[in-house]
């Protein structure tokens, strides 16, 4: 299962662009906190701090303890990141509130298995992935790290569909049927193209005789 990562914030008492905009010449990243019927919360967080998590992947599926100095602790789903235009630096973070017994909705990576055994796969076949990420509705408790399909058994022409998930941890897929998740590809087969014709031989100059030059009669 997924675990809570601790992310600590300090508390912001205005909001608005020009708060915001103060809250970052102090080397900060304003952010809120947002839902579960509450009113918003506005916090503020070291920049180094953002990026860690950024560059871990996967972060809108990852669950945050965001602790506020000298204030409460907010259990939390990292919902959406603003970049700067020039720098890509982030420059606003949305937190979304969890209340209790409450489902969210979060995008899980696939991970396959048995690539090097898998019978299609070793007869020349291609994987092609429809959907690196499956969107499901889970509990905060339970998101899983990551759905496995196994390609053990998988030809060429298979469909890997949802419901070849190995273990889907009691979540609910947003999409209402069984999807392809991937596909075993039969191999493109490329055509030679055919030589190119030898070009006709020239024909040999047709040499002319040269006239006779008779003797002058005396």
């Amino acid at each position: 299962m997924v675990q809570t990562i601790r992310i600590e914030a300090e508390a912001r008492g205005r909001a608005g662009k020009g708060a915001a905009r103060a809250t970052r010449r102090q080397g900060l990243v304003p952010a809120v906190i947002y839902g579960a019927k509450q009113e918003a919360t506005l916090i503020a967080l070291d920049p180094r701090d953002v990026m860690k998590e950024l560059q871990k992947g996967g972060w809108q599926s990852h669950l945050y303890e965001v602790a506020v100095k000298d204030g409460g602790t907010e259990r939390t789903l990292m919902r959406d990141v603003q970049f700067h235009p020039v720098t890509d630096r982030p420059i606003h973070v949305d937190f979304q509130r969890l209340a209790a017994g409450q489902r969210i909705r979060v995008r899980v990576p696939v991970h396959f298995l048995n690539e090097a055994t898998c019978p299609g796969l070793k007869a020349g076949g291609v994987l092609n992935v429809v959907r690196r990420e499956l969107e499901v509705l889970a509990d905060p408790d339970a998101v899983p790290e990551a759905f496995e399909i196994d390609l053990g058994e998988a030809g060429i022409g298979d469909s890997l569909r949802w419901s070849a998930v190995k273990e889907q941890f009691g979540t609910k897929s947003v999409i209402d049927r069984d999807f392809v998740v991937a596909t075993i590809a039969a191999p493109t087969v490329q055509e030679e193209a055919p030589a190119p014709a030898a070009a006709p031989a020239a024909p040999e100059a047709t040499k002319q005789k040269a006239p006779a030059t008779g003797g002058k009669k005396k």
